[in-house]
Protein backbone atom coordinates (compact mmCIF):
# COMPACT_ATOMS: atom_id res chain seq x y z
CA UNK A 1 0.00 0.00 0.00
CA UNK A 2 2.36 2.69 -1.29
CA UNK A 3 -0.54 5.17 -1.27
CA UNK A 4 0.21 5.84 2.41
CA UNK A 5 3.74 7.06 1.69
CA UNK A 6 2.47 9.01 -1.32
CA UNK A 7 -0.03 10.79 0.93
CA UNK A 8 2.76 11.61 3.38
CA UNK A 9 4.69 13.31 0.58
CA UNK A 10 1.57 15.14 -0.64
CA UNK A 11 0.94 16.37 2.93
CA UNK A 12 4.49 17.74 3.19
CA UNK A 13 4.16 19.57 -0.13
CA UNK A 14 0.68 20.93 0.64
CA UNK A 15 1.67 22.15 4.11
CA UNK A 16 4.68 23.94 2.65
CA UNK A 17 2.66 25.75 0.00
CA UNK A 18 -0.21 26.54 2.38
CA UNK A 19 2.22 28.34 4.69
CA UNK A 20 -0.01 28.01 7.75
CA UNK A 21 -3.27 28.80 5.94
CA UNK A 22 -6.11 26.27 6.38
CA UNK A 23 -6.39 23.80 3.48
CA UNK A 24 -9.82 22.63 2.31
CA UNK A 25 -8.74 20.36 -0.55
CA UNK A 26 -5.72 19.10 -2.43
CA UNK A 27 -6.45 18.36 -6.09
CA UNK A 28 -4.29 15.71 -7.75
CA UNK A 29 -4.15 14.25 -11.24
CA UNK A 30 -3.19 10.57 -11.39
CA UNK A 31 -2.58 8.64 -14.59
CA UNK A 32 -4.05 5.17 -15.06
CA UNK A 33 -0.56 3.70 -15.49
CA UNK A 34 0.69 5.00 -12.11
CA UNK A 35 -0.67 1.96 -10.24
CA UNK A 36 -2.34 4.16 -7.64
CA UNK A 37 -5.83 3.19 -6.48
CA UNK A 38 -7.82 6.44 -6.12
CA UNK A 39 -10.09 5.14 -3.33
CA UNK A 40 -7.08 3.91 -1.39
CA UNK A 41 -5.38 7.29 -1.86
CA UNK A 42 -8.45 9.03 -0.38
CA UNK A 43 -8.56 6.57 2.54
CA UNK A 44 -4.85 7.02 3.26
CA UNK A 45 -5.20 10.79 3.06
CA UNK A 46 -7.67 10.72 5.92
CA UNK A 47 -5.20 8.67 8.01
CA UNK A 48 -2.27 10.96 7.27
CA UNK A 49 -4.10 14.29 7.59
CA UNK A 50 -5.96 13.66 10.85
CA UNK A 51 -2.93 14.29 13.08
CA UNK A 52 -1.66 17.36 11.19
CA UNK A 53 -2.72 20.95 10.46
CA UNK A 54 -4.30 19.46 7.30
CA UNK A 55 -6.97 17.68 9.37
CA UNK A 56 -10.40 18.14 7.82
CA UNK A 57 -9.01 18.64 4.32
CA UNK A 58 -9.78 16.24 1.52
CA UNK A 59 -7.90 14.93 -1.46
CA UNK A 60 -9.67 15.10 -4.83
CA UNK A 61 -8.36 12.64 -7.42
CA UNK A 62 -8.76 13.19 -11.16
CA UNK A 63 -7.90 9.99 -13.03
CA UNK A 64 -6.23 10.40 -16.42
CA UNK A 65 -6.89 7.54 -18.86
CA UNK A 66 -3.94 5.88 -20.56
CA UNK A 67 -3.59 6.64 -24.26
CA UNK A 68 -1.09 5.50 -26.85
CA UNK A 69 -0.21 6.98 -30.22
CA UNK A 70 0.63 4.57 -33.04
CA UNK A 71 3.94 5.37 -34.70
CA UNK A 72 2.75 3.76 -37.95
CA UNK A 73 -0.56 5.57 -38.49
CA UNK A 74 -0.57 8.30 -35.74
CA UNK A 75 -3.93 7.11 -34.38
CA UNK A 76 -4.45 7.75 -30.65
CA UNK A 77 -6.08 4.88 -28.75
CA UNK A 78 -7.39 4.92 -25.19
CA UNK A 79 -6.11 1.77 -23.54
CA UNK A 80 -9.03 1.10 -21.18
CA UNK A 81 -9.06 -1.20 -18.16
CA UNK A 82 -7.19 -4.05 -19.93
CA UNK A 83 -3.68 -2.88 -20.79
CA UNK A 84 -3.41 -3.79 -24.47
CA UNK A 85 -0.74 -1.67 -26.11
CA UNK A 86 -1.99 -2.12 -29.67
CA UNK A 87 -3.30 0.52 -32.04
CA UNK A 88 -7.08 0.64 -32.21
CA UNK A 89 -6.97 1.55 -35.91
CA UNK A 90 -4.27 -0.60 -37.55
CA UNK A 91 -3.45 -3.10 -34.78
CA UNK A 92 0.22 -2.07 -34.76
CA UNK A 93 2.22 -2.50 -31.59
CA UNK A 94 4.84 0.21 -32.22
CA UNK A 95 3.23 2.86 -30.04
CA UNK A 96 4.16 5.58 -27.60
CA UNK A 97 2.32 6.33 -24.35
CA UNK A 98 0.94 9.90 -24.63
CA UNK A 99 -1.05 10.06 -21.38
CA UNK A 100 -1.68 8.05 -18.27
CA UNK A 101 1.71 8.38 -16.56
CA UNK A 102 0.90 11.66 -14.79
CA UNK A 103 1.04 12.24 -11.05
CA UNK A 104 0.60 15.92 -10.18
CA UNK A 105 -0.69 18.10 -7.41
CA UNK A 106 -2.69 20.48 -9.58
CA UNK A 107 -3.97 22.90 -6.93
CA UNK A 108 -4.77 23.60 -3.30
CA UNK A 109 -8.09 24.98 -2.15
CA UNK A 110 -7.45 27.21 0.83
CA UNK A 111 -10.10 28.15 3.38
CA UNK A 112 -10.85 31.81 3.84
CA UNK A 113 -9.31 32.77 7.14
CA UNK A 114 -11.38 35.73 8.25
CA UNK A 115 -9.79 38.02 10.80
CA UNK A 116 -11.73 39.35 13.78
CA UNK A 117 -12.62 43.03 13.31
CA UNK A 118 -9.86 44.34 15.62
CA UNK A 119 -7.21 42.22 13.81
CA UNK A 120 -8.48 43.45 10.45
CA UNK A 121 -8.19 47.08 11.55
CA UNK A 122 -4.68 46.48 12.93
CA UNK A 123 -3.58 44.80 9.68
CA UNK A 124 -5.07 47.64 7.65
CA UNK A 125 -3.28 50.19 9.81
CA UNK A 126 0.05 48.35 9.43
CA UNK A 127 -0.28 48.38 5.63
CA UNK A 128 -1.09 52.08 5.63
CA UNK A 129 1.99 52.85 7.72
CA UNK A 130 4.32 50.68 5.64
Amino acid sequence: MHELSICGSIADIAAGYAAGRPVKAINVRVGQLRQVVPDTLVYCWNLIAEQTPLAGSRIVVETVPARIECRACAHVTEIGPVLMLACGACGGSDAEVVSGEEFLITSLELAVNLLPAQDFEAAKSERANA
